[in-house]
């Protein structure tokens, strides 16, 4: 590999942010003019190519050659000049630098330093990232004051004492269904994210009154507490209705998905143990951070590929749920070997995805709740034809409260 003094615009010493739709220029400058040819070598434009890959590797072992990368030509604008702009069509980060090659050479020469590095975001990101972060169970009657009073308190120290378990009532979908006019139309904010939805412990290794939201007991459900008892509605379909409620008012829902971890006697608990990081005496491993033990946890071994592959579907799931993002708790302790699957798996059904992992660890340094989507791999959208299914599930839902008035 041959390095020489030209000099490449702009730099690789800090990332750059774009949106689909931008275009990004990069000229390429030669020590002097010599007879030959410039290329821009990048995986801009071929996300396709990269998911293909990596859900080949995880799913048949298929080892990843990276055939995103190609050479878009670069044309010379002046002697010793070249210059390309490329349309930023796909979202994801993306790499890519410049090279020269003399004329009868097939060596390609270099500008010093690193590669570019481009996140692209989806258009609709660019601006208006207003976000409201909602946490249902305190949407019920502790939105206007304190449920919990001292003779309540007594009353559940006394059950405490002789074993009981004592859940007070939750908010529910509905009931921040209810306040979303404020929301996203007083206050105007165009992203709801949700604090963690799953079933939590009511008994067994619960922590907490409630028990903590992060203790996530099934990936793929949401907590019938969070539910009103409907008997035309499941849980999820007043999930659903959230989700719908928030798109009739041109906003976007995001919610967290612990992946990092669940609660003890989660569904994967009890059916795949040896999915989750153990002791050498074989005790589980809870994890945890700044010196404390999350203790209510049980930590994940994503060194497993079948664990990623799981994963992978949960993200899938709840994109075809009509959620448009996630925000991913402790995701800087998940292996960079992760994401890749869960990423592109999303972004086969969802052109334009947005990300959220908390802390995640990228190789080069800790970005804190920085978006991630590589080669755009990036979570979320949701399902292409969103209208269609709003429709479908709007009808279903005034059939529903037209029987339940009518029983009324």
């Amino acid at each position: 590999m041959l390095y020489t003094t030209m000099q490449q615009t702009p730099s690789a010493d800090t990332p750059h942010l774009k949106w689909a739709g931008d275009l990004f220029e990069v000229t390429l400058r030669l020590d002097r003019p010599r007879p030959g040819r410039a290329v821009f070598r990048t995986n801009l434009g071929m996300a396709r190519v990269r998911r293909r890959e990596l859900i080949a590797s995880t799913e048949s072992g298929e080892p990843v050659l990276a055939r995103d990368w190609h050479d878009i030509p670069m044309r010379e604008e002046a002697p010793g000049v070249f210059r390309v702009r490329v349309p930023l069509t796909e979202v994801g980060i993306f790499e890519g630098k410049a090279c020269f090659f003399a004329e009868g050479s097939s060596v390609p020469e270099w500008p010093a330093g690193d590669n570019l590095r481009i996140k692209v975001g989806p258009a609709h990101t660019a601006c208006a990232n207003t976000m409201y972060t909602a946490f249902v169970r305190q949407f019920g009657a502790a939105r206007h004051r304190n449920p919990s009073t001292p003779e309540l308190r007594e009353h559940e120290a006394a059950l405490d004492r002789q074993g009981y378990t004592v859940i007070p009532p939750s908010g529910t979908f509905r009931d921040l269904i209810r306040q979303l006019d404020t929301i996203m139309g007083r206050q105007r904010f165009r992203i709801l994210q949700l604090l963690p939805v799953h079933p939590v412990p009511t008994t067994y290794a619960r922590m907490g009154r409630y028990g903590s939201a992060f203790a996530a007991l099934d990936f793929f459900s949401v907590d019938p507490a969070l539910a009103e008892f409907d008997t035309y509605a499941t849980p999820l379909d007043q999930f659903r209705e959230l989700i719908d409620a928030v798109h009739s008012r041109g906003g976007s829902l995001f919610m967290d998905l612990p992946a990092n971890h669940t609660g003890w006697a989660a569904t994967l608990h009890t059916h795949h143990p040896d999915w989750f990081r153990r002791r050498p005496d074989g005790e589980f491993i809870s994890p945890g951070a700044w010196g404390v033990t999350w203790a209510d946890l049980v930590e994940l071994d994503y060194s497993d590929p079948r664990l990623r592959a799981y994963v992978a579907k949960v993200f899938l799931f709840w994109c075809s749920q009509g959620v448009d993002g996630f925000r991913c708790d402790a995701g800087y302790m998940i292996p960079v070997e992760t994401g890749p699957i869960s990423w592109p798996v999303c972004a086969k059904s969802s052109p334009t995805p947005s990300s959220c992992w908390k802390g995640w660890r990228q190789g080069r340094g800790d970005r804190r709740v920085a978006h991630r989507s590589q080669s755009g791999l990036g979570l979320l959208r949701t399902v292409p034809d969103r209208r269609s299914r709003r429709i479908r599930l709007g009808t279903c839902r005034a059939r529903s409260r037209w029987r339940n008035a009518a029983a009324r």
